[in-house]
């Protein structure tokens, strides 16, 4: 059982669910019911109407699995770089026109550019996903035995009313074997939902409310194991939120391209600095991880 930090006051609630996730859950309302201010009713019925606002879905997300080479680099030369991408659709890129729009896309890109070796891609993230299925797609990647493996996931586990502390449990299980692998792990923690246009007011509140409450909480575990932890609804939800139109794809609910390499430049320092790389200068850096086969 890993130790939480202490908290400030204002954040208790964020510690009592990072304390009940490494106890193994219990004690604490689910998402879905710890409501102030709004009656359950309101919040069914605001629901349904965001549902039928943003509609069925359409499309998948692009396949953006395979080699990136840096630039200037026509051919893969030595050791790649093992990038692995799990998590939600988020994470799979629902709503990029191409892999090049995908977040999995734009980190392959942007740390073959930066350590001037190709990066070898495998996205496993399933749209849809919620924290109980990483334990899944981490079985996948261990098989490759990824260098650096990126994680996003939390949003789904709030609009189906998941727990927080077993969310968090579940994720803080994945970053535990990843690590225990060899691999870096750099999780992109849930997005803040209130950011979502089709949400009525009250549905807004709440959710940007328990979305920002377990991102806080998925940052206590995450570091916790030896991970990094990145708050995109921190960096990005006020940019999503003043900028509809250009970071979400046409269902209003995910993001655009755009909105996803906003995301994925959110968290490439984290990336870099995982593999032993530092951005910027007059030429790409040099990953220090050894290159193992």
């Amino acid at each position: 059982m890993v130790s939480v930090p202490s908290l400030p006051i204002r954040d208790e609630r964020v510690r009592q669910i990072a304390v009940a996730a490494a106890k193994g859950g219990g004690g604490l309302l689910g998402v879905g019911t710890a409501v102030v201010g709004a009656g359950v009713g309101v919040l069914a019925v605001q629901a349904r109407m965001a549902r039928q606002a943003i509609g069925p879905r359409t499309t998948v997300p692009p396949y953006a699995d395979g080699r990136y080479l840096p630039p200037g680099m026509d051919a893969a030369r030595g050791t790649s770089l093992r990038l692995a991408v799990l998590g939600d659709s988020g994470a799979a890129g629902l709503g990029a026109e191409d892999a090049a729009g995908t977040p999995g896309g734009v980190l392959a890109t942007d740390l073959a550019a930066n350590t001037g070796r190709p990066v070898l891609l495998t996205n496993v993230a399933v749209v849809g996903a919620r924290s109980r299925d990483l334990d899944a797609q981490v079985d996948r990647v261990l098989a490759i035995r990824p260098h650096v493996a990126v994680i996003m996931i939390g949003a789904n586990d709030v609009t189906h009313s998941v727990r927080p502390q077993r969310s968090v449990a579940l994720l803080q299980d994945a970053v535990r074997r990843l690590r225990e692998a060899g691999s870096e792990v750099v999780v992109g923690t849930c997005p803040d939902l209130g950011t979502v246009k089709p949400l009525a007011w009250t549905l807004k509140k709440w959710a940007r409310r328990v979305s920002r409450e377990l991102a806080a909480a998925q940052t206590l575990v995450v570091e916790a194991e030896g991970g990094r932890a990145v708050a995109l609804g921190e960096k990005l939800g006020a940019l999503f939120d003043e900028h509809p139109e250009l970071y979400f794809s046409a269902d209003r609910f995910h993001p655009s391209a755009l909105g996803y390499q906003a995301c994925a430049e959110a968290m490439l320092p984290e990336v870099l600095q995982a593999v032993g790389a530092v951005s910027g200068g007059s030429g790409p850096a040099r990953a220090a991880l050894p290159a193992s086969p």
